[in-house]
């Protein structure tokens, strides 16, 4: 059975399936399982495929699997710097991975701060390397991505980039309120994030259901089987209505996480005074099952250790527009990390 619905990727209008699939688990399988999930999840209909360099392997892998159906994927992939040369030669890359001479959208990863956005605006930044390679064809469309509303936000009200990448679930359900909407009304594509927050939600059919309610949002859940894409496609095809029972089941899993949730927002970074890059290091078990560990077993050992620097100076609790009891999540990522390396 193939995805029956498409739709229309804000003012780039290019039609998408209803639902895409993401690059970051695609480092996990053996290199020609990866290869043959792609290839199926292209032959169910889903042609929208969203990764990164900064994903291991996937590009590479994903790349492998376009060789001669180039043209059934939108392919989004990004940078996760700002600087102007390096991103020249992170584009350059992406093109030889992807074994493409284009990329449909190229995008600004993690932009989470408004330093970091001020960053991206200013002269001598990555964002003129988007702008000369989308007059040369070399990319189709721009794009951005962070973990703060306020500078979505304020990328959104921009109209600088075509297609978002936003954190999105029932449960981290902030865009909710303002960004769908103003991404709508602006015509901007909207792809989802952690649409199973990260690992943390398991019903697929509570997940899928409820973000495709928003008739704009594109989720891109990432997979590694075929059986993933099969249940994704038999969800879409389906009835999309949310029963009473269904939403007792979010509203009771939203309670159950929410007092513990990170949210990735950054916040509570600024002033630590160890300088401990905290909600990575809160997600570690999030990432030690999404990743692979010979990915991250060299950053997580060295932001483990930072963190064992925290002075419980409680900078962080106070930054944190969540009420996260980030002292205590930090002694548990470490106990968590200690207990499985």
């Amino acid at each position: 059975m193939k995805i029956k619905k498409k739709t229309r990727l804000g003012r780039t209008n290019l039609q998408v399936s209803r639902v895409g699939i993401g690059g970051i688990p695609l480092q996990r399988p053996p290199e020609e399982q990866a290869i043959e999930v792609i290839k199926y999840a292209l032959d169910k209909g889903i042609n929208i495929i969203d990764t990164s360099i900064g994903y291991g392997d996937s590009e590479k892998r994903i790349g492998k699997a376009l060789v001669g159906r180039r043209e059934d994927a939108i392919l989004i992939t990004r940078t996760p710097v700002v600087d102007k040369e390096v991103a020249k030669t992170h584009l350059e890359e992406s093109l030889e991975n992807l074994q493409t001479d284009y990329i449909d959208v190229w995008q600004f990863h993690n932009i989470s701060t408004m330093e970091r956005y001020e960053a991206l605006m200013a002269k001598g930044s990555s964002l003129e390397v988007a702008i000369e390679a989308k007059e040369e064809g070399i990319i189709r469309f721009t794009g951005l991505t962070s973990h703060c509303i306020k500078v979505m936000t304020k990328a959104v009200e921009s109209e600088l980039f075509d297609v978002i990448l936003f954190p999105f679930n029932f449960v981290n359900n902030e865009a909710a309120d303002n960004l769908v909407s103003l991404t709508k009304k602006l015509d901007i594509g909207f792809t989802a994030m952690k649409p199973f927050a990260g690992g943390r939600l398991n019903n697929a059919n509570l997940v899928m259901k409820y973000l495709l309610q928003f008739d704009n949002v594109i989720p891109v859940p990432g997979v590694e089987t075929k059986e993933e894409i099969d249940e994704i496609v038999g969800i879409v095809n389906g009835s999309l209505e949310i029963t009473e029972k269904e939403m007792q089941q979010m509203e009771n899993i939203r309670k159950e996480l929410g007092t513990r949730f990170c949210q990735w927002c950054g916040y509570c970074m600024p002033d630590c005074p160890q300088e401990i890059a905290i909600p990575t290091v809160i997600n570690i078990k999030v990432m030690h099952d999404l990743w692979p560990h010979d990915t991250i077993e060299e950053w997580m050992k060295q932001d483990t250790e930072l963190a064992r620097t925290c002075t419980e100076c409680g900078n962080c609790e106070e930054k944190c527009p969540y009420n996260l009891p980030i002292r205590e999540m930090l002694v548990e990522a470490i106990e968590f990390y200690d207990s499985s390396s």
